[in-house]
């Protein structure tokens, strides 16, 4: 019975995270979807760094946003951007959860929230310029492409998922409910 419970519990924590990543990410879509986005569900990607429960969870709710935007007109990726951006997100969640490992306070903070910047920048830049900009111009497209998920990336990764990992790090309540060990 001890097993079953700690599945159920281990699969809660993952919906959650899930619910509010896709819940973020829906009810701020005019900033969330497109070449130029703020998604403000991004600041979750600091979780890996307390649980492994985020890396499934936060790929899970890319998942769900991306594909009930695109089923609500709201994505204008559409449905290749569950694909492609649910996996962006499953690389940078453990990249983060990799980075995470040092010991060093301040420099956590700042690796931890890099991968989701990198990564994105990289592959979801492909992805819009090969949606939208796919031409003679494609290396200079994909680049500006990159350049501007990077920026949105950054602003939200680092001015709140810093924040939030200072927050989680010190409140009794998530480390009981995530086992946080870290500092």
């Amino acid at each position: 019975m001890q097993n079953t419970t700690s599945k159920t519990n281990k699969m809660v924590k993952i919906a959650m995270i899930a619910a509010i990543y896709a819940t973020l990410t829906l009810v701020l879509a005019p900033v969330s979807y497109g070449v130029v986005q703020f998604r403000i569900s991004e600041l979750l990607t600091v979780l890996p760094a307390f649980t492994t429960l985020a890396i499934p969870g936060l790929s899970l709710g890319c998942c769900l946003a991306n594909l009930i935007g695109a089923l609500l007109g709201l994505n204008p990726t559409g449905y290749i951007d569950a694909i492609v951006g649910t996996s962006a997100t499953l690389i940078a969640a453990i990249l983060s959860y990799l980075l995470a490992k040092t010991n060093h306070r301040t420099l956590r903070l700042i690796l931890v929230p890099l991968p989701p910047v990198l990564v994105n920048a990289v592959i979801v830049g492909a992805e819009l310029t090969v949606l939208f900009n796919a031409g003679e111009a494609f290396a200079a497209a994909w680049i500006a492409n990159a350049v501007s998920v990077a920026i949105g990336q950054a602003v939200v990764c680092y001015l709140l998922g810093i924040p939030l990992m200072m927050v989680l790090s010190k409140n009794e309540f998530y480390k009981k409910l995530f086992r946080i060990s870290q500092s």
